[in-house]
C-alpha cells in the first residue's frame, strides 16, 4: 500500500499511472515558513515536511509527498487568494515564460529519495475576454499559478511546454515511476 500525501485531485488522478495500490494522508503543514527560502529550497523543503508527517505513523509503508510552485521572473506565484488575484497573475504569466517546480519525496524506512523536476511554460498572449471566462469556471482558483494546463483545450494559454507535462499539473509521473521502482526492490 502507498500512502500519498496529498489532498490535490490532479495527483489522486495521476498516482493510478503509477500504482492503483494507495490511500491519501493529507499532511496539515505551515508552508509559509519555506517561502522565506529560494523557490527550489522552498518546495523541496515543503514535500519533504509533508512526507515527514506522515511517514513517522506510517514508518513500513512507501509514503510519496510532493509540492508544486510556479516561479516567475524570481517570484514564487501561489495559489490565487480570489477571482481578482487570478486574473492579476494571468496578466503577469501572459506573453511570458516561467518555470513550474515540483519537488517529490518518496519515504520508506529509513530510505529517503529526494528529488525536483523543474519544466519552463510559454504563455500565449491572453485576452481579458479570455481571463474572465476562465476565471468564472472556478478552475484557476485552487491551482498555483492560477492555470491548469489540462483546460488549454477549452482555454488555450499554454503555447508550449519544454519538460514534463505531467510535472506542470503537479506530479511528474515517469520520473516519480522510476524511483518508485527504485525503491520497491529493496
Amino acid at each position: 500500500m502507498v500512502i500519498l500525501a496529498s489532498a490535490s485531485p490532479r495527483r489522486q488522478e495521476l498516482i493510478k499511472q503509477i500504482t492503483s495500490d494507495f490511500k491519501v494522508i493529507t499532511a496539515d503543514i505551515d508552508e509559509d515558513k519555506s517561502y522565506v527560502l529560494s523557490p527550489l529550497d522552498a518546495v523541496l523543503d515543503i514535500a519533504k515536511r509533508k512526507g515527514e508527517k506522515i511517514h513517522k505513523d506510517h514508518y513500513e509503508e512507501l509514503v510519496i509527498s510532493a509540492d508544486t510552485i510556479v516561479v516567475h521572473k524570481g517570484k514564487i506565484i501561489g495559489k490565487p487568494i480570489d477571482a481578482n488575484d487570478a486574473k492579476r497573475i494571468l496578466k503577469e504569466l501572459s506573453n511570458d515564460i516561467h518555470e513550474v517546480i515540483t519537488a517529490y519525496c518518496l519515504f520508506k524506512k529509513d530510505i529517503l529519495i529526494e528529488h525536483y523536476v523543474i519544466s519552463k511554460v510559454y504563455f500565449n498572449k491572453l485576452s481579458d475576454e479570455l481571463i474572465d471566462a476562465y476565471i468564472k469556471t472556478g478552475s484557476p482558483l485552487d491551482k498555483a499559478g492560477a492555470y491548469g494546463v489540462q483546460d488549454n483545450d477549452k482555454f488555450p494559454i499554454v503555447k508550449s511546454i519544454e519538460g514534463s507535462v505531467t510535472n506542470v499539473i503537479g506530479f511528474p509521473v515517469d520520473e516519480i515511476k522510476q524511483d518508485f521502482l527504485n525503491i520497491e526492490k529493496d
